[in-house]
């Protein structure tokens, strides 16, 4: 099973049952950065090991894709730079080192933090498509929960 197909379902039964957990998306020109953040204990235990990914629940995970608008289709998956870092309420800064999977066609940029009960991470994503000159941003805030 893919990583997409993987998050896709888990995001999909989180917009349902969990709505803490949710799937962001911000337009630029000529892209859509898709961005989410999930505890990673919502991962399946074997689609985590393949990537590489911690399970825990203690630990969070942002998953960013970006799409280059294609006239009359869905897009099609775009590399780019990613940088990432997020900060708590009491303003502590996290920084989320990226990494980049590849799965057939599709590019992601995964990055793993600690997370703690009741804890709102405010997001700020740096996205530089391929073959573009300048840094876009995108901004999600999570609340994660710990059982």
């Amino acid at each position: 099973m893919s990583l997409f197909k993987s998050l896709a379902g888990v995001l999909s039964l989180a917009l349902f049952t969990f709505p803490v957990l949710a799937e962001n998306s911000t337009v630029i020109p000529g892209f859509t950065i898709h961005h989410n953040a999930i505890p990673s204990a919502s991962l399946e235990p074997s689609i985590a090991k393949q990537h590489g990914i911690q399970r825990s629940k203690y630990r969070g995970m942002l998953n960013v894709s970006v799409i280059k608008s294609v006239e009359g289709t869905t897009g099609e998956p775009s590399e780019a730079v990613v940088m990432a870092k997020a900060t708590n309420l009491r303003g502590q800064l996290i920084s989320i080192p990226m990494r980049k999977i590849t799965e057939g066609d599709a590019i992601y940029y995964i990055g793993e933090f600690r997370i703690t009960d009741q804890e709102t991470l405010n997001f700020e994503i740096q996205v530089k498509p391929k073959g573009e000159t300048r840094f876009h941003t995108a901004k999600l805030s999570q609340e994660f929960y710990i059982d």
